[in-house]
């Protein structure tokens, strides 16, 4: 008995000692962090931003702590973090020019055009912008085309193909494995679904992939065009001829890139254009430095709030481990957007929305927020790669809706999807099922024993339409439209940003800086500060609300699935959904 107890208290001792000094180191790390994330060492003259155009970039970052203990913290790219650090470099007399280092680069069109104009509005300063890569990915290279110089390794490579749409279809793998999916949906163009119930594109889908993924072409080969002089039946021609695998000689030739160099031959270029000595060092600046040493918008009686909702639209977070990184969570984001009604010093509120939609109840309660949000203060919605379905369900209550040319929006309509495991349970695995019941539809809902009827289909139908009025009727009295002309231009359909100002379904095309501006306009205001919400979270809500491996495992799963993330994701979190969606497309598959 007592080798029992000496055993199980040097256990007990053990394991306390171990988390004892678990917690010591991440004190001591999280502490190391805070405080050189803390200091901002001036800006010298001659410096240049060094901005590193590698990994995902996201609406809005936020520091992973556990990843910076451990150092397997994710490249991630905030494109709040960008946008700043360009506009203080603008504006900062010690800063003579960016130095894009192109790598491999996960965005959409939208976001890189964002961050194109903002290097663009840079050069007007007479301040320069200049690009190398090993090897330009086409979005990356999209992005650099507009710096003074495009320099590219001697044996390097540059993408070049035009964009191709590959949607997938599981319904015959599902049915592999005995699982069907019963769907009802209002719109000839919500296409959502077919995923789930079809082997090839409709008709109705096809023609608005088509149209979307020409105009967003014709929008990058229109920006490169401009910024290379070459012209867009040029570009087309060496899209033709599939440029990564040209000799980079030929590259040059074709006038993509200026000049082939090897990396460590730039710091001579830079040198030159600061006109220092060859043996000087080039002050280099990065972006989380920059932004640490721009002077604050300091609260003011005048501020306007940024306020950032991207990810698909949830009524609640889910839990566990893969769970989605990014939700627009409706019981946080009415929350959120109550705080700002009630705050007196922001005067004005623009909504970064980027999101294909989701859980249509969910948007829905957005959408009233957003409505009480506006009877006290101007709302402008900036939207981001999407601002689809949901997305645009939020956004029809606002007072100016702002979108690039090449956002994906609209997609009003609604739709059904529940999962039918039956012959799973059934055939495949043996189940039998038995019922008792108390009345008609006591067993609706029950995935795994069978089937809807055609009553529970009729019940369903009856629901989603009734959705679908709701939705339609919210835009005509957003937007200022009879019901009739919403139906239009309705159906689900999915419209590019230029398409949606031209039928009224946006205001304005351009960035979150326009957005901004313009509630600056509604609200009066001439001397205003910007507030960035939400908040990012502590290190330490971030230690105490942590789920160990989460984040990172989300990270690497997106990494490695890249575009078949999202319908993994999908897949997974089906069960979870609401049945009722107003979601998009998100199968899109578009390289």
């Amino acid at each position: 008995m007592k080798d029992f107890l000496k055993h199980t208290l040097a256990t007990v001792f053990g394991i306390t000692l171990f988390f004892v000094l678990i917690t010591i180191i991440t004190i001591i790390g999280t502490t190391a962090i805070i405080v050189g994330s803390q200091s901002s060492p001036a800006i010298e003259d001659k410096s240049v931003l060094v901005i590193k155009m590698s990994g995902i970039i996201t609406e809005q970052n936020e520091e992973n702590i556990l990843g910076e203990i451990t150092g397997n913290s994710f490249n991630q790219l905030g494109l709040n973090d960008i946008l700043s650090a360009i506009k203080t470099a603008k504006e900062d007399k010690n800063i003579h020019g960016i130095y894009l280092e192109s790598g491999l680069l996960e965005a959409n069109y939208a976001t890189l055009t964002e961050i194109r104009n903002a290097l663009a509005d840079f050069k007007t300063t007479g301040k320069w912008v200049l690009s190398y890569s090993d090897i330009y990915s086409q979005g990356g290279y999209y992005l650099a085309s507009v710096a003074n110089k495009v320099y590219l390794n001697p044996h390097g490579m540059l993408d070049w193909h035009g964009l191709a749409a590959q949607p997938y279809y599981i319904k015959d793998l599902a049915e592999k494995f005995g699982v069907k999916y019963q769907v009802v949906k209002v719109g000839n163009y919500k296409s959502a679904t077919e995923y789930y119930t079809e082997t090839k594109m409709s008709d109705s889908n096809r023609e608005q992939i088509t149209r979307y993924i020409t105009g967003t072409w014709d929008k990058v080969c229109q920006d490169v065009s401009k910024s290379r002089k070459i012209n867009t039946a040029t570009l087309n021609q060496y899209a033709d001829q599939y440029l990564l695998f040209e000799d980079a000689r030929n590259v040059l030739k074709y006038q993509m890139v200026d000049q082939l160099v090897y990396a460590n031959h730039m710091k001579q270029e830079i040198k030159k254009l600061l006109k220092l000595e060859d043996d000087a060092k080039v002050n280099e600046v990065s972006i989380n430095t920059l932004n640490k040493n721009k002077t604050p918008d300091i609260g003011s009686e005048n501020n306007i709030a940024v306020y950032y909702a991207y990810g698909a639209i949830v009524q609640s977070q889910a839990t566990g481990m893969l769970t989605q990184e990014h939700n627009i969570v409706a019981e946080d984001v009415c929350k959120d957007l109550e705080k700002l009604k009630e705050n007196d010093d922001i005067k004005a509120v623009v909504i970064r929305i980027n999101s294909p939609g989701g859980d249509a109840f969910a948007s829905e309660q957005i959408w009233h927020q957003i409505g009480e949000l506006k009877k006290k203060k101007p709302v402008v919605v900036s939207m981001g790669d999407y601002a689809a379905s949901g997305g645009y369900y939020m956004s029809c209550h606002a007072n100016w809706i702002v979108a690039q040319p090449n956002t994906l929006t609209g997609s009003i309509g609604i739709y059904g999807i529940i999962p039918d495991y039956s012959q799973l349970a059934t055939s495949k695995l043996g189940v039998k099922f038995d019922e008792v019941k108390t009345n008609k539809h006591s067993a609706f809902g029950n995935v795994f024993a069978r089937p809807m009827n055609a009553d529970e289909t009729a019940l369903l139908t009856a629901h989603i339409r009734r959705g679908y009025q709701l939705f339609r009727q919210r835009v005509a009295d957003g937007r200022k439209l009879s019901v009739d002309q919403v139906e239009e231009i309705a159906q689900g359909r999915v419209w590019l940003g230029e398409d949606a100002k031209k039928i009224k379904l946006v205001d304005e095309l351009g960035g979150l800086d326009v957005a901004v501006a313009k509630a600056a306009q509604l609200a009066k205001l001439t001397d205003y500060a910007t507030m960035e919400y939400p908040t990012p979270k502590s290190w330490i809500e971030q230690l105490l609300n942590m789920q160990v491996g989460g984040d990172e495992l989300n990270a690497q799963l997106k990494q490695t699935l890249g575009h078949y993330y999202e319908p993994f994701m999908l897949i997974r979190n089906i069960n979870n959904s609401n049945m009722v969606q107003a979601r998009m497309p998100m199968q899109l598959n578009i390289k």
